[in-house]
Order: structure tokens, then sequence, then C-alpha cells
């Protein structure tokens, strides 16, 4: 039994999930996610069809475990040395990570989608991929002891204008993630 996925059958193979989770990236950029089809994976990866579902049950899936697995990596900031260069930091790269990373527009398929699936809906809120890599940076730079809300709250109070800001179609060259570092850890010093 695969123990990721809870399925019977042969252990995966790592080159054929990569292959899948960059085919997938590729065909989200060309396609868009509404045109995309296991089919398409499974052509571009180099696949068999059988060998996707023998790992996953929905284009979402594959798409949330490239944009998964790509973000945690994308989103990990280095030690900033002061809160403020650290929330700073995180902040240009959750802007990167929106605007110009393949698993970042793999995010905004999936959370686009899930306004009206549920299946994908349930999906994005099994792993918090924003709220996760946020948590780590607030821990790090300013500790949870003192925290005037729960830290749940304040990841969602240091991502949330930033992600509000992208997903709405503003220029993102306008956002300025020194004054939003800079905001956040008032609000959080304030309270």
């Amino acid at each position: 039994m695969d123990a990721q996925h809870g399925r019977v059958g042969r252990p995966r193979s790592e080159a054929a999930r990569a292959a899948v989770l960059y085919a997938v990236d590729d065909l989200l950029v060309e396609e868009g996610y509404a045109a995309m089809t296991l089919k398409g994976i499974a052509e571009r990866a180099g696949v068999s069809r059988q060998t996707i579902y023998r790992w996953w049950s929905t284009k979402a899936e594959i798409l949330f475990e490239a944009s998964w697995t790509d973000a945690a990596e994308e989103l990990a900031v280095p030690p900033g040395g002061t809160p403020l260069a650290e929330i700073t930091s995180y902040l240009d790269a959750l802007v990167r990570f929106l605007v110009h990373s393949p698993a970042g527009a793999a995010y905004r398929a999936l959370l686009g989608e899930a306004q009206h699936d549920t299946d994908v809906a349930r999906l994005l809120a099994s792993k918090d991929v924003l709220g996760d890599s946020a948590k780590a940076v607030v821990e790090r730079a300013i500790g949870t002891d003192t925290l005037p809300v729960p830290l749940d709250q304040a990841t969602a109070l240091l991502v949330a204008p930033t992600f509000f800001w992208i997903l709405s179609g503003r220029d993102p060259g306008l956002l300025d993630v020194s004054q939003l570092a800079r905001r956040f850890l008032t609000d959080m010093s304030d309270r």
C-alpha cells in the first residue's frame, strides 16, 4: 500500500511523479486549468493514465501536490537578522510566488476552482500552503508569546493584504512590502 496516498499498487516511481508534476505546471501555463485534462497531463509527462490514476484521482490533486511542494520551498525564507528584514523578505517571497511562480499560478487556479467545487475546497483546506509558511516566519521573527492574537490570526493579518492585492488584479509593482511589514509589526506590538 502506498502510505502517502493509501492506495494499493506498485511503489510510485519518483521519475514518473516528477514528470507528472512538471507536466501539470507546464499545461496550466499553456492551456489554463479548465482546458487541462488527465489525458493531456499523462501525454505531456510520458506516462500512462493508469500511472496517474494510481496516485491521483483528479487534476486538482496533481496541481495541489505540485503547488504545495514548490510553495514550501519558495516561501521558506532564511533568518533575516531583524524582524522587519525577515517579514519583508517573506512578503517579497509571497509576491514572487503569487505573481511569477508556476506553483503560485497553480495555487491561484485552485483557489478559483474551490469557489464552486467543494472537493477542491476540501483539498485546499487539507494543507494551508500560505499559512504554514507565514507561521514559520512569525514564530522565528517575533515569537508567539507576545502576540496579541492567536498565531493563525497573526498569519492571516500578515498574508491577507498581499494576497488580496494580487488576487484582485492590482499591479504588484505598486505594492510596498516594506510598508506592509512595518505595519504588521506595529499591529503585533500595539495590541
